[in-house]
């Protein structure tokens, strides 16, 4: 039946000049070639090893992402992007994570890329909604960046409080985007 299943592709895609699919080596969904939940069930399993040991404190974050050669990499919606995030930050939005899209945003897959979402902040309901601990975006941003083959990927693991974080934020909510500069200007006040 393979057999009679590759031929019978080979034929049609000749006929409606459709290119053939090579057979897949794991068990896609027989009516969905393009899903294989047993595929990303088997990544999340092995990833999950990794990403324990790839998961950094807030100090950590903040001196990677001050180099210029790493990537901090937000998947939230553009609204809230636009509202909040990570100063320096570069915008893809999960849902629209592709090879092509990736490549644009990531120079290499050896590139460091370094991740947070809403799940990592207190006290900004607005910009950085918490979601249910189980759909976390960190989650799912650090399997599908493994599954397009960035090895190199970083997560911020503390919840953190967006009164008190050191991490330096830009966006129309941002209240510490930078720590104020001190005010050397001559005072008018008398001495």
């Amino acid at each position: 039946m393979f057999r009679n299943s590759i031929v019978l592709r080979v034929a049609l895609s000749t006929v409606f000049m459709i290119p053939p699919v090579a057979p897949s080596a794991s068990a896609a969904d027989p009516e969905n070639r393009l899903i294989d939940y047993q595929g990303f069930a088997k990544q999340v399993e092995t990833v999950g090893e990794l990403r324990a040991k790839r998961r950094i404190s807030e100090a950590d974050f903040i001196e990677m992402a001050r180099d210029s050669e790493n990537i901090v990499l937000d998947a939230r919606s553009k609204e809230k992007f636009d509202m909040l995030h990570v100063k320096g930050a570069h915008h893809l939005n999960f849902s629209d994570m592709t090879e092509e899209d990736l490549a644009r945003i990531i120079p290499t897959k050896t590139t460091r890329v370094l991740i947070y979402c809403n799940n990592n902040f207190l006290n900004a309901p607005v910009a950085m909604p918490t979601k249910t601990v189980t759909a976390s975006l960190n989650v799912h941003t650090f399997n599908a960046l493994h599954a397009y083959g960035y090895s190199n990927v970083f997560e911020l693991k503390p919840l953190l409080d967006m009164k008190t974080t050191q991490i330096p934020f830009e966006g129309s909510n941002a209240k510490n985007s930078e720590p104020p500069e001190p005010d050397n200007s001559p005072s008018d006040k008398p001495r």
